[in-house]
């Protein structure tokens, strides 16, 4: 036989269902910092508004936490017994109130929208408040981004883009840093790019002349005629046979829209091995009847 002697009757009942009721209402886990959660607006005040979410004690919406820039009215903003989502942001006090805010959800579903257009290589128009020495600062749905002098299309002059708005597209999407990096001379370039296809016969002018193939401007598109896509024979120097500022035709044989790759040739347009090499000017002047009568095949087989 057990020598502990039993737990005396009066011990057990010091606390009851009473008082464990009481001690789960000083701590209501149902409402934690984080948290997004439905309430009702129950009343406005010179610095706030009193939302009710279903707690012991109205939450407390602080005004500058209203809205993702001032606002003057918050009759208008937030009328009375609207019901929507709130961000809590403190934790119930002594007094069992939480504290919520509205800019913060906003920020926290920006940056979320944000990674997923990203993900998906789209395309954002921002607003361009402001210039530094390296860029642009704009608003990118209420969020502060930067553009990068080196990602503008246009490079001088930054402050006659304030105010302006402008197709951009993601460098860096950092919510934990606060970090949005935007590149408005990419989207240029892919938007450019969109409107060029495969087999489609362009004009460019080269613009550098590298041992492996030529650098072509097409409109503001910088595509790559490579050596084995200039001739169906063997080419020993480029320099040789092209000049930079050289006005030349070739055929869209590759396009990688949001690497911003172009790839050309010319050997699609060639009657025989070489012709390229004997009569230049003769396939330049023919070259939009033999962009006609290619098809897909015989572009694929010149690759």
């Amino acid at each position: 036989m057990s020598s502990k002697s039993p737990r005396p009757q009066s011990a057990v009942a010091e606390f009851s269902m009473e008082d464990f009721a009481k001690a789960l209402e000083q701590h209501d886990y149902q409402f934690q910092k984080g948290q997004t959660i439905r309430g009702k607006v129950y009343s406005h005040e010179p610095d706030g508004v009193y939302v009710d979410i279903g707690a012991k004690s109205l939450a407390f919406l602080p005004r500058q936490e209203t809205a993702l820039s001032a606002t003057a009215d918050l009759t208008q903003l937030l009328p009375l017994q609207e019901e929507r989502e709130f961000l809590i942001v403190r934790e119930q006090n002594a007094d069992g109130q939480v504290m919520l805010s509205l800019r913060q959800l906003a920020l926290k579903q920006a940056w979320d929208t944000l990674l997923a257009l990203q993900a998906s290589n789209q395309t954002i128009t921002v607003r361009v408040t402001g210039t530094n020495k390296g860029g642009l600062i704009v608003d990118a749905q209420g969020l502060r981004g930067f553009i990068p002098r080196s990602h503008l299309s246009l490079r001088d002059e930054l402050e006659t883009f304030v105010g302006q708005s402008l197709t951009v597209t993601f460098l860096t999407v950092d919510p934990e840093a606060k970090k949005l990096v935007l590149s408005e001379r990419l989207a240029s370039r892919s938007a450019n790019i969109s409107r060029l296809a495969i087999g489609q016969l362009v004009e460019g002018t080269i613009v550098s002349i590298k041992p492996y193939g030529l650098f072509v401007d097409i409109g503001g598109t910088t595509a790559l005629l490579h050596i084995k896509q200039i001739s169906q024979t063997y080419i020993a120097s480029l320099p040789v046979l092209f000049e930079i500022g050289q006005t030349i035709k070739a055929v869209i044989v590759d396009l990688d829209e949001w690497k911003g790759r172009v790839s050309l040739s010319t050997r699609v347009l060639e009657k025989h091995p070489g012709e390229l090499l004997e009569s230049l000017a003769t396939v330049m002047a023919e070259a939009e009847d033999r962009a006609q009568k290619l098809g897909m095949a015989a572009i694929g087989a010149g690759e």
